[in-house]
């Protein structure tokens, strides 16, 4: 008697990673669409021979949407949206892999991956002019006020002029590179007056000025590691005629009235002549027909 005996196989055995604990660091101008983890890297192997179904999850708030799998039989991890270091630095995804698919009635086994992402900055941003003022809820975009100054006219200051807000001074954004930054006058200055220091920024004077009219250079701040990374701030000059004299009140002491009752905004009379505002003047001899 012949007896054939068929050995029907139990699904008793669980998905296998190769490794369950992966790292990647992932270049913040990483492109879209772009593979961060190839699947050979990820692909779990199932001693029944079943077909593997996988699934990935972010766990980290705010982190959604940047990764995803190819399908649920191909794990390869790919990037699906573009990145940014000043929103999020680290995230950590969980890798599933199971012998059915999701929602199966049948008796499943599960076998789970951890992959830490750390997003490294990349040099995406041209220099910031300080002080700058951010336009933007995510304070990607910095815009910087006009730099403003005063020289005499017929006169060579020797020393860097004093400009507000500020001196002129530019910064990398993507500050843990901290790339080198040097200056420029690429405008403004047909006449070759001034001069920017390339590593400091401060600005002088090459020769007097002889014309009263304003200046309105353009002063460019460049990656020494990238000239395409750049940034243009406007830095206005007046020319006035040299102060020799400071402003002096025509008056040691004034004296006024107020009645009471007046309503705020009132007039301050001159005491004795409750007719006429008390005015407080001021003279500078070298505006004397001002």
């Amino acid at each position: 008697l012949e007896i054939s005996v068929t050995i029907l196989n139990v699904n008793d055995n669980s998905p296998v990673f190769k490794q369950t604990n992966l790292t990647e660091v992932v270049p913040e101008d990483t492109k879209v669409n772009a593979t961060i983890i190839a699947r050979e890297d990820l692909s779990a192997s199932d001693a029944d021979l079943d077909t593997v179904f996988y699934e990935l999850t972010t766990i980290v708030p705010g982190t959604d949407g940047y990764f995803a799998i190819k399908g649920v039989n191909n794990p390869e991890i790919y990037l699906q949206k573009a990145l940014d270091y000043d929103k999020f630095k680290l995230t950590t995804l969980v890798l599933y892999a199971r012998d059915r698919p999701v929602g199966s009635t049948e008796t499943t086994n599960t076998a789970t991956a951890t992959i830490n992402i750390f997003i490294e900055q990349a040099d995406t941003k041209p220099p910031w002019f300080l002080p700058c003022t951010f336009i933007n809820t995510d304070n990607s975009i910095c815009i910087s006020s006009p730099y403003k100054g005063r020289v005499n006219i017929s006169e060579m200051s020797t020393e860097p002029l004093i400009l507000e807000p500020g001196p002129i001074y530019a910064i990398d954004p993507d500050y843990t590179l901290n790339e080198k930054i040097v200056y420029s006058i690429v405008g403004g200055d047909a006449d070759k007056v001034f001069s920017v220091h390339a590593d400091t920024g401060n600005l002088t004077m090459n020769k007097p000025v002889t014309s009263p009219d304003s200046y309105l250079l353009q002063v460019m701040a460049t990656q020494v590691n990238n000239i395409q990374k750049y940034s243009v701030v406007n830095v206005e000059i007046k020319v006035i005629n040299k102060s020799n004299y400071p402003p002096h009140f025509e008056n040691r002491i004034y004296n006024g009235t107020v009645f009471v009752g007046l309503a705020p905004r009132s007039f301050v009379f001159q005491a004795g002549e409750p007719s006429s505002p008390l005015m407080i003047t001021a003279m500078d001899e070298d505006f004397l027909n001002v």
